[in-house]
């Protein structure tokens, strides 16, 4: 009887264990078994999802790698702004703010309070699709690993290297002026 309840034990426990476990016929040859505490959790077994996952595609076609040209970066919203005026003066490179000012209560670049978009009304909305204007934006919209805070003086954004290349020459007088490859959301905000 005694060794039914040792073989059972040494089943139930192989099948905890990863490792095989060798059941022993003789019980003076069965070594003690620690016992592990009760908060022990083993997570060793993989559940299924039932995770719709058939818009993986779709979700991954909603980014596009843009080329986008940054004449400089900064925390002061009204220093980058009197920049890119002078950069417009001095190259005419048009601005297009999308109708977004400064916001001081916010302390945010953002649409009118009043905007007809009640969704993006009175909030950040990025430049997200090819041009050569220049805007403020914020710099981790299209590249990580940066502070949220941080604003970008952008003089475009290109769909190949050489034209943000080229860009970047127009500006070239500008020592802080950078191309990087960015990952753009381009799907649907609505």
């Amino acid at each position: 009887m005694k060794v039914s309840h040792l073989l059972l034990i040494a089943c139930l426990l192989a099948a905890c264990k990863p490792k095989p476990v060798k059941v022993i016929a003789d019980s003076s040859k069965v070594e003690k078994v620690k016992v592990l505490p009760a908060s022990y959790k083993v997570a060793n077994t993989i559940t299924p999802t039932k995770t719709d996952t058939s818009d993986i595609a779709e979700q991954l076609d909603a980014y596009a790698g843009y080329y986008i040209v940054v004449a400089d970066t900064g925390l002061n919203y009204y220093s980058l702004r009197d920049k890119m005026f002078e950069l417009n003066r001095t190259t005419g490179i048009v601005i297009d703010t999308m109708e977004r000012g400064y916001n001081k209560a916010k302390d945010l670049i953002a649409l009118s309070d009043k905007d007809e978009d009640e969704i993006y009304a009175g909030a950040y909305y990025p430049r997200r699709f090819p041009s050569k204007t220049l805007s403020l934006e914020y710099l981790d919209t299209y590249q990580f690993n940066t502070s949220p805070k941080t604003i970008a003086l952008i003089t475009g954004i290109y769909e190949n290297k050489a034209s943000a290349d080229s860009a970047l020459q127009a500006i070239d007088k500008i020592k802080t002026a950078f191309v990087f490859k960015g990952r753009v959301y381009v799907g649907c905000m609505h």
